[in-house]
């Protein structure tokens, strides 16, 4: 029994001892209104439901985020989804940017996106296959043909 309460002594020592080490999220890059990706209603709405807490600068952080080890992962999370792509500055990338982020969107709609570990909590995130369907239709119009 004293060697059980001497390790959660030291897990919780770790764990007060962690809240110390911060992975931070680089700023928000500069954006004004207009560079905000535009699209039809409904797909905008699934985008913010489903998308913009990792790919905007509209980030919801929960209160989990500011507490750690759980603040690592969903930092993690947001620095990568901002620099593969953000929705808040869209008009902000050139043509042949947007290009592969259409291709890059209509593949990864169908096999990754949201992660499931963030569906785990946000629930309202889940995409049906209607919303698959209804993004990947929007991304595919826009793609150029290279021939």
């Amino acid at each position: 029994m004293k060697t059980l309460k001497i390790m959660l002594g030291w897990l919780v020592a770790g764990l007060l001892l962690i809240q110390f080490i911060r992975i931070d999220v680089p700023p928000a890059p500069k954006a004004k209104p207009g560079d905000e990706i535009q699209a039809p209603p409904k797909v905008t709405a699934i985008l913010k439901r489903s998308c913009y807490d990792c790919h905007s600068n509209h980030t919801k952080w929960p209160w989990y985020s500011h507490v750690a080890p759980a603040s690592y992962e969903v930092n993690m999370h947001v620095k990568e989804g901002r620099q593969w792509l953000n929705f808040s500055i869209w008009n902000q990338y050139d043509e042949a940017k947007k290009q592969k982020l259409y291709r890059s969107l209509v593949k990864a709609i169908d096999w990754k996106m949201p992660p499931p570990d963030y569906m785990w909590i946000h629930k309202n995130a889940r995409l049906s296959p209607e919303d698959r369907k209804m993004i990947k239709a929007w991304a595919q119009s826009h793609i150029r043909s290279t021939e």
